[in-house]
């Protein structure tokens, strides 16, 4: 049972028994899944720094770790002080402890750990265009946990000043991303206010920033109406802010550009990363979304009369707006005493179905695969092949492994999509797999006709026929 595991040694199931504890272990997993993720968010571009300066990277990258997994670790060891505490520095070649800066999580209100790496920077002596940020996490005792990485990060030398064409998408910003917005009064870093979610209101943070995500709206809908459109974000648009992690979200707003405290009311370029930009009320009259220390408050604008196409803003009513990404590493120990390190933490970013007949194959498209990873759909192992570090590809399991009574064969069976080391470490994801019974098979329908004492065989055709036809690949992302 162990082929292609890449010569890894002795499998946690070699051993018929062994293969028996270990879909039990499964099956207790699926019911209460003891997860550990670690959640790294970003900003999508990092302005380097020159010389002696050093700009720290804003938003700066924050960890949360969530899941009910770290707690049980912490109740396991019985330790006075036992917590994760990490180091986050930049992927350089031979980095050493010196560029990385010390993480030390503290608790929130709603269980979830966090910390943030405020000092890191990018100095011009690395001539890199793309850097990745790398985590470590231990605990406190001193095991090492794992190293988790970024998604790639644009240096760039400043914000572009030039109107920016959509020939040049790079630093363009489309409908459908995550973005942050701060404010820094005079261009002092100690007053970067971030804009963040607390208890369903929007707040002007200090220290924590949230991901937004950013939708172009019809403009011409009635209030509350939105369809969502595709494109990049230009000024003028009306845009929708929605909280990631809370859903919360502002009413409409149009971006409009900055210059010198001035919104102008007639540019319509596409935004680029780190331009200031301030938002405006939908159908009011020049009243634009401002900070007022730790609060978020509306801000009438003056009008100009010299230039009916500007507006004056104050210092709380304009924004510096960045794109961020968002990455997140799930896993669970609770089947096996793991000595050796959880990463590389698989990623799965899409499945794709082939074959038919009676095999049909799923190919496992993402990152961080290895050759000591197999599949499994729900609790039942499928036979994999490790590709590279992208792909994987299994045989999808017969429908019968699900269950031997036939009547499952009515209504479509989901179940979800795990990968398991084969030191029994689980990786679960935002996969599903669904298999569907034919048309004929719906609920409603008689599905057989009244049944001869000698139906197996009958059975077996409608059997090869349903396993022939139907997958469903969901993501639930």
């Amino acid at each position: 049972d162990n082929t292609n595991s890449g010569g890894a040694g002795l499998s946690f199931r070699s051993i018929p028994d062994q293969n028996h504890l270990l879909r039990d272990g499964v099956r207790r997993y699926l019911q209460l899944p003891a997860d550990q993720t670690v959640l790294i968010l970003h900003a999508k571009v990092a302005q380097k720094s020159y010389g002696n300066e050093k700009r720290f990277f804003c938003p700066p990258p924050c960890v949360y770790l969530t899941g009910p997994g770290w707690k049980l670790k912490q109740e396991q060891v019985k330790e006075a002080g036992f917590k994760v505490c990490g180091y986050m520095g930049l992927d350089s070649v031979g980095s050493s402890y010196l560029e990385t800066q010390k993480l030390n999580f503290e608790e929130q209100p709603d269980s979830k750990e966090f910390s943030c790496a405020k000092a890191l920077y990018i100095s011009d002596a690395d001539k890199r265009k793309h850097f990745r940020l790398v985590l470590k996490l231990f605990f406190s005792n001193g095991q090492e946990i794992g190293t988790f990485h970024s998604k790639l990060i644009k240096v760039i030398s400043k914000p572009s000043q030039k109107k920016q064409s959509l020939k040049n998408t790079d630093l363009c910003i489309s409908s459908g991303s995550k973005v942050s917005l701060f404010n820094r009064l005079r261009s002092q870093t100690v007053s970067t206010r971030y804009l963040s979610v607390e208890g369903g209101a929007f707040i002007a943070s200090a220290r924590q920033w949230a991901a937004f995500t950013l939708h172009l709206a019809d403009e011409h809908c009635i209030q509350g109406e939105f369809p969502l459109r595709e494109g990049y974000v230009r000024y003028g648009s009306v845009v929708q802010l929605i909280c990631t992690a809370t859903g919360v979200m502002l009413p409409p707003l149009i971006i409009r550009k900055v210059t010198k405290q001035y919104a102008l009311l007639d540019v319509d370029e596409p935004i680029s990363q780190l331009h200031k930009c301030a938002f405006q009320f939908q159908g009011s009259d020049g009243m634009y979304l401002c900070l007022s220390m730790e609060k978020v408050i509306q801000f009438q604008a003056s009008p100009c009369p010299k230039e009916a196409n500007r507006e004056l803003l104050n210092d709380g009513s304009c924004w510096t707006i960045i794109g961020t990404e968002t990455v997140e590493y799930t896993f669970s120990d609770s089947l096996a005493c793991i000595q050796d390190l959880v990463s590389p933490v698989p990623l799965i970013t899409t499945l794709q179905l082939t074959g038919g007949g009676d095999v049909a194959m799923l190919e496992v498209q993402g990152d961080y695969f290895h050759a000591n990873l197999k599949v499994w759909f729900g609790d039942v192992e499928a036979e994999t092949m490790y590709r590279n570090s992208k792909s994987l590809v299994c045989v999808v399991p017969d429908v019968s492994a699900f269950g031997s009574d036939w009547r499952w064969l009515r209504y479509p069976i989901t179940v979800p999509l795990l990968l398991i080391r084969n030191d029994g470490l689980i990786y679960s994801s935002t996969f599903t797999f669904t298999y569907t019974p034919e048309q004929s098979f719906l609920p409603g329908q008689q599905v057989l006709p009244e049944l001869p004492q000698d139906s197996d065989a009958l059975l077996d055709s409608i059997h090869q026929e349903f396993t022939r036809t139907n997958f469903h690949l969901f993501m639930q992302s």
